[in-house]
């Protein structure tokens, strides 16, 4: 980067991450970020690449334009700019081509299934919400072509969304990025930060019909998203996380 670069930890939960300062200058940079960033800088969907720079032990830095922007809050998520840049994402023929190219398998429902059954052994003997959750799950899986499977960014939390002084949107982290059925990003999405009063209008800005099928499937992955939260917050013993994603599973049951 040169000599009169100041870096310091720009937070986040893989530690990998620096804002660096030179002056007025600030740029954004990490290390091992996601491989097909170009793509997404490309398509304004991430702030923009600036330069790639791979190093001598195979680590790989990225260093970014920064945003003077701010995360949007909970009650924002609900507007067509979000469903837009979503449905962008989501439509993408170039980021769907790319990660397939890098050998990344789609993610169906039955290996999300079966990877929280492994995780709850032993706790269904004693956790009744979770077993009948986990039967639910199990009898009948979401039945979308893998020909209709999309890049998801699987943590679509209202922090994860930036918006610029300019107006302009941005969903940044896409570490955890999967091959998936859509509904994988709608459902937490929609059932988190939309009035279901308003899903038509929310969907029909994303540009898809909510008929009984995408509903189903937005219904089977809140729930595995309500089941693999309690599990993880259990496993921490944080106790106010599990209650609260405890009601959200039955709201989801219920509802």
């Amino acid at each position: 980067m040169g000599e009169g670069w100041h870096l310091r930890p720009a937070g986040g939960a893989t530690g990998e991450a620096y804002i660096a300062e030179q002056g007025q200058q600030k740029i954004f940079i990490k290390r091992n970020s996601s491989p097909f960033l170009a793509v997404l800088s490309a398509e304004g969907i991430v702030p923009k690449l600036l330069w790639t720079k791979r190093l001598e032990n195979g680590d790989v830095i990225t260093a970014q334009q920064w945003v003077n922007g701010r995360e949007l809050k909970s009650g924002e998520m609900n507007c067509g700019q979000v469903a837009g840049l979503l449905a962008k994402i989501h439509r993408s023929e170039e980021l769907l081509d790319m990660f397939m190219r890098m050998g990344n398998k789609p993610l169906d429902p039955g290996k999300i299934y079966e990877g929280l059954s492994e995780r709850a052994s032993g706790i269904q003997e004693t956790d009744g919400l979770i077993a009948e959750a986990l039967e639910e799950l199990s009898s009948r899986y979401p039945l979308l072509p893998e020909g209709e499977y999309v890049v998801c960014h699987t943590d679509v939390h209202h922090n994860n969304w930036i918006e610029d002084e300019n107006k302009n949107l941005f969903l940044i982290d896409w570490d955890g990025a999967q091959v998936a059925d859509p509904a994988l990003d709608l459902a937490p999405l929609l059932y988190e930060y939309v009035p279901k009063k308003d899903w038509d209008a929310w969907l029909a800005a994303y540009g898809e019909n909510p008929d009984g099928a995408l509903l189903f499937r937005m219904w089977w992955y809140r729930m595995a998203q309500c089941v693999e939260n309690v599990l993880w917050h259990m496993l921490r013993e944080e106790k106010e996380e599990v209650s609260a994603w405890y009601r959200r599973l039955e709201e989801v049951r219920n509802g």
